[in-house]
C-alpha cells in the first residue's frame, strides 16, 4: 500500500489525516461518522457553530451530496477544481452528516492539488478543515503540523517545501443573493465578475470542470 492508500483507509476508520491541498493543509475524516467527525472538532478546539466543509474528488460526487441550482452550476464548472467552497443546501445523501450546527447547508469543494486529488478519489468526501489550531496560523510544515496535532492525526501527508497557500473563499448560494462568507485564495476581481448577472460566463451552459491531479 502507499502512503495515499494508508491515509484513506485509517480516515475510513474514523481516524483523523493530514494532507497538502492547493490553499493549505487540511486536517479530515471521514463525514459521515460522527465519532470521526467530532475527533476532528476536539483536534483543532473549533467551536461546532463552525461547520466542517467537505473536500471532494469530483463535481459529481458534490452533487451527491449538495444541491446545485442553475447558478452554483455555473460558478463551480469556472470555479473548480480550485480556491472556492461553495455553502450549498444539503442532499439526503448528506443530511445526517453530523458536521456542526448548520444541518440544511454544506460547504464544498474540489481542490486543485494532485496529492489532495489522488486521496480524494480513494477515500471519497472528506471533512476538512484547516490544518489549525483554532485562532493560531495555518501550519505550513510537517514540523509545525505535528507540533500542533501529534498523535491525534494517524496520518501525515506533508510534502518537503513549506505550503505557502491562503484559505479558500466561500461562496454561500444557499439562500437568496450570494454572500461571500470569506474572502479567501480565489481572485476577488474574478468573483465578482463571475458573481455579476451579466457576466458572460454566467451565461454560458454549466459543464463539469475537467478532472486533475
Amino acid at each position: 500500500m502507499t502512503a495515499i492508500d494508508d491515509a484513506a483507509a485509517a480516515a475510513a476508520r474514523g481516524e483523523l489525516i493530514v494532507f497538502p491541498t492547493d490553499t493549505v493543509y487540511g486536517i479530515g475524516t471521514r463525514p459521515d461518522d460522527p465519532d470521526a467527525t467530532r475527533r476532528l472538532f476536539d483536534a483543532k478546539g473549533r467551536p461546532r457553530e463552525l461547520t466542517l466543509p467537505v473536500l471532494v474528488p469530483t463535481f459529481e460526487v458534490a452533487r451527491a451530496i449538495a444541491s446545485f441550482d442553475e447558478r452554483a452550476e455555473r460558478l463551480a464548472s469556472v470555479a473548480w477544481p480550485g480556491a472556492m467552497t461553495l455553502v450549498l443546501p444539503r442532499t439526503d445523501a448528506s443530511r445526517g452528516w453530523d458536521l456542526g450546527e448548520a444541518v440544511d447547508t454544506i460547504g464544498v469543494r474540489v481542490p486543485r492539488h494532485p496529492l489532495a486529488g489522488a486521496l480524494l478519489a480513494i477515500a471519497g468526501p472528506l471533512a476538512t478543515t484547516s490544518a489549525n489550531r483554532s485562532g493560531e496560523a495555518p501550519a505550513r510544515t510537517g514540523e509545525e503540523l505535528e507540533a500542533a496535532f501529534g498523535d491525534r492525526v494517524a496520518i501525515y501527508l506533508c510534502q518537503d517545501e513549506p505550503l505557502e497557500g491562503q484559505a479558500s473563499t466561500v461562496v454561500d448560494l444557499s439562500d437568496g443573493e450570494p454572500r461571500v462568507i470569506r474572502a479567501g485564495a480565489f481572485d476577488p476581481k474574478a468573483l465578482e465578475r463571475l458573481l455579476a448577472v451579466e457576466d458572460p460566463l454566467l451565461d454560458s451552459p454549466p459543464s463539469d470542470p475537467p478532472e486533475r491531479g
